[in-house]
């Protein structure tokens, strides 16, 4: 079967891989270090999105009742960070999970010949773990982690570096995420974008976003 596209690339947390639990786990962790208020799962779920140093900046303005503009300034945030690297390093993988259909899709996008990536704006350290957790490293053909390039999404460079990497066409190209952000990610970059409901699009209904078609789980991606 001639598969659609050539290449897919994925967002990771809330698209490949149920992550929202571990990293509220590892963010309390860090909250409780320093003597500060947890945060709830819905709030950390609702920050998911622009990488865990903006995810953990969001929740110490919270729980210090703070601006988010003056914890990004603190000069305690390096030390909250370092904190919270520590935590998650050790939180990965144990409360995450493989969404529905995700490995069985990858395994036969694979064997029809489709590049695959992950375009993700978690820190590479942490993508690597959680990847690794759940064994998906060795189906992907690529991976571009929120620090990997000088920018991360929406900006399109990820996208744009897969597809000159594979040599893959716009037309032949499918962005798959769960947020407003994967899907300005792909419209900047000129793609198709297939979106997922059962993600972190920061409380909002994923279809609000518009994206070219929106899936029940990635075996959609098969028909």
């Amino acid at each position: 079967m001639n598969p659609m596209f050539d290449l897919v690339m994925f967002d990771l947390d809330g698209t490949l891989i149920e992550t929202a639990p571990e990293i509220c786990d590892a963010t309390n962790d860090t909250l409780r270090h320093f003597g500060l208020p947890e945060v709830t799962q819905q709030q950390v779920n609702d920050w998911i999105g622009h990488g865990t140093r903006e995810l953990l900046i969001q929740a110490l303005a919270c729980s210090k009742n703070s601006s988010v503009e003056a914890v990004r300034s603190s000069d305690s945030l390096a030390l909250n960070l370092a904190e919270f690297d520590k935590h998650y390093q050790n939180r990965c993988g144990t409360r995450s999970h493989l969404y529905p259909q995700v490995r069985e899709t990858l395994v036969a996008l694979r064997e029809r010949g489709v590049k695959l990536a992950v375009v993700t704006n978690k820190e590479g350290r942490y993508t690597a773990t959680v990847l690794n957790a759940h064994e998906l490293m060795p189906l992907l053909d690529c991976v571009v982690s929120g620090d990997t390039l000088p920018t991360k999404k929406p900006n399109p460079a990820g996208i744009q570096s897969c597809m000159a990497q594979f040599g893959v066409p716009r037309e032949r190209a499918l962005f798959v995420g769960d947020s407003s952000i994967d899907v300005a990610t792909a419209r900047n970059a000129g793609i198709s974008v297939w979106a997922l409901p059962y993600g972190y699009n920061m409380g909002q209904p994923i279809a609000a976003c518009a994206p070219d078609r929106v899936i029940a789980d990635c075996s959609s991606l098969l028909n």
